[in-house]
């Protein structure tokens, strides 16, 4: 019962104060929205911006793992993917990794400066 009282900022007794519980909680939900909530819609949005972003000719890296180049940007929210000469697979492209198709093409923009 003291474990209760204690994290609901009362008295055993019951002569609480319901402000300071409020408060917590408010404050628990701001703590939520800045380190969880408001990370994950800006990746989200960042991700989106890249997706739209892509052309022909762009090396992407899958969710699968599948490298390739992009050979064709349809409008049914798929791209044609050239996994070798001559080889190619429709992939959709929420199957598209940001951050992998970064690592991937950023050894080839340090190398030509």
């Amino acid at each position: 019962m003291q474990l209760l009282s204690i994290f609901l900022m009362t008295d055993p007794q019951g002569k609480g104060s319901s402000t300071s519980t409020l408060i917590l909680m408010g404050l628990m939900i701001v703590v939520f929205y800045f380190f969880m909530i408001r990370p994950q819609a800006k990746k989200a949005k960042q991700q989106k911006q890249y997706i739209n972003d892509m052309q022909k000719g762009d090396k992407i890296v899958t969710i699968a793992g599948i490298h390739g180049t992009i050979n064709k940007v349809n409008d049914d929210n798929t791209v044609m993917l050239e996994t070798s000469p001559g080889s190619y697979i429709k992939i959709e492209k929420s199957a598209i990794s940001m951050e992998w198709s970064a690592a991937l093409n950023k050894p080839a923009a340090e190398e030509k400066k």
